[in-house]
């Protein structure tokens, strides 16, 4: 459901008053605004999984948009076809992410232009058929080339769609050039202002994902000579998060980034984290459990200044922020409890994480990828069934805790996870032979028999070499 606060509520009303009023003096049909207000019922009563960072407002921006240049142009007597309709949708589809959305502004918009150029069908159904086709040949892309391919593929499609309106005349061929260059010039502003549109809507897409898992980033440089444990345990975190996020349908790409730069708070003091400790030796020995509490649990807050002082998007300082949730800090609340002295009192609240709860099926799965592989690792003879024992335990103790109340994972979605990380963890923390060791001694003064000779590289031993 769409979450819109009170203020985003009066914005909205305030532009569809503005927008009729506007529609009013420029004698624009009102009967889009009807289409319009339906839209918006069906989003705020159907199952649209869009967050409050992507909002109503930002698809009433998207459609003002399109619906402000169509305008223009068609009012300067230029031709429908200097309207780069596609870059909507191809929007829409990288920001979102949610395809049906996608669909519903295309739909919307091409409506609008429709009315604008004088009810004209046959321009609305065109615009709708390559919004459409925009709009899927854009979902889940990963390459920019991939974007100026689509807009090849879209100005041929308006131009076989023209060519059917038209009824296979060739009258004035300069308008099929013009719409296939329409089709390829929307692909290429589509690149251009794609980083601005990010910014503006506090979002990433598949794109800028993947150019932030180059292992060439300044902070993930850092983790790898800082901090290699953090660094290793985020690349398995980051492996079991896509995995999982692939079983039950979420945005894979975005989990295994987001697990990459969950923990890098852990770069102000690595010493202080087990995974960054020698075996015999830790930092928290002469520390009391309230101050160990304290440098544990400060790596959140400190994951996000970096975060901030190196920019990262907003959608993966959420993976920073919420990987823990509320949880508490179990250790350390025990020793804290064994340590207690009669006149004092330990509160659990004061050893939980700050919070917030995991709002999503990506984070809520970095948080249990997280707590998952932390368990197994530490686990001493790692077996299948104490591997199996431990996914479900954690898995079980995180739900009841409340840690996954504000997500959408199901029951069913939990049993998938836990199969998937029993799977992944199973291949990494197995038992391994332990190979007997070769005495070299003895193998110096033994002679050689046929059968060695029959397998030695070279030959027959007793052939002298020719060299």
């Amino acid at each position: 459901m769409i979450n819109l606060t009170i203020r985003n509520r009066a914005k909205f009303f305030f532009a569809i008053v503005l927008f009729f009023f506007i529609s009013y003096i420029l004698d624009i049909n009102l009967c889009i605004y009807a289409f319009l207000v339906s839209l918006v019922a069906y989003l705020k009563i159907s199952s649209v999984n869009l967050k409050a960072r992507h909002n109503l407002l930002h698809l009433a921006f998207l459609f003002v948009i399109i619906f402000v240049s169509s305008y223009f142009i068609l009012r300067r007597g230029w031709t429908a076809a200097y309207i780069p309709f596609c870059v909507i949708p191809m929007l829409a589809t990288l920001l979102f992410n949610e395809l049906k959305v996608s669909l519903l502004i295309t739909l919307a918009a091409a409506l609008a232009v429709a009315s604008l150029a004088g009810n004209h069908f046959n321009l609305g159904l065109l615009f709708l058929t390559s919004g459409i086709i925009s709009s899927l040949l854009v979902f889940n892309v990963r390459r920019r080339m991939q974007i100026i391919s689509a807009g090849f593929i879209v100005g041929l499609v308006q131009a076989a769609m023209l060519l059917l309106i038209d009824r296979f005349s060739l009258y004035n061929p300069a308008r099929y050039l013009i719409f296939m260059l329409s089709g390829l010039s929307s692909g290429i502003i589509v690149i251009g202002i794609l980083p601005l549109f990010e910014y503006l809507f506090k979002t990433v897409t598949s794109i800028s994902l993947l150019e932030l898992a180059d292992f060439n980033h300044p902070l993930l440089q850092r983790m790898i000579t800082e901090a290699p444990g953090t660094y290793h345990h985020s690349l398995i975190v980051g492996n079991l998060s896509e995995a999982a996020c692939n079983a039950v349908g979420a945005h894979a790409l975005l989990a295994r980034i987001g697990a990459y730069y969950h923990d890098i708070g852990k770069l102000q003091k690595p010493m202080y984290f087990s995974e960054n400790q020698s075996i015999n030796e830790s930092q928290h020995n002469n520390l009391s459990p309230t101050m160990s509490k304290m440098v544990i649990m400060n790596h959140v807050r400190d994951g996000l200044d970096l975060a901030k002082k190196y920019r990262l998007n907003p959608r993966l300082m959420d993976f920073i922020m919420r990987h823990h949730g509320k949880s508490l800090v179990y250790y350390f609340y025990r020793r804290a409890l064994e340590n207690i002295e009669e006149d004092h009192e330990i509160q659990e609240e004061g050893f939980r994480y700050p919070g917030p709860k995991p709002n999503s099926k990506e984070t809520a799965i970095v948080l249990l990828a997280d707590s998952v592989e932390a368990a197994c690792r530490a686990l001493q003879d790692p077996t299948p069934a104490r591997i199996e024992g431990t996914v479900h335990k954690i898995i079980n103790n995180k739900f009841i805790d409340g840690q996954l109340d504000e997500c959408e994972l199901t029951l069913k979605d939990l049993e998938k996870i836990s199969a998937v990380f029993i799977h992944i963890l199973s291949g990494i923390y197995h038992s391994r032979i332990i190979y007997p060791e070769e005495n070299k001694s003895e193998n110096n003064h033994k002679k050689p028999t046929k059968e060695d000779s029959r397998h030695h590289p070279n030959g027959n031993l007793d052939k002298k070499s020719n060299s």
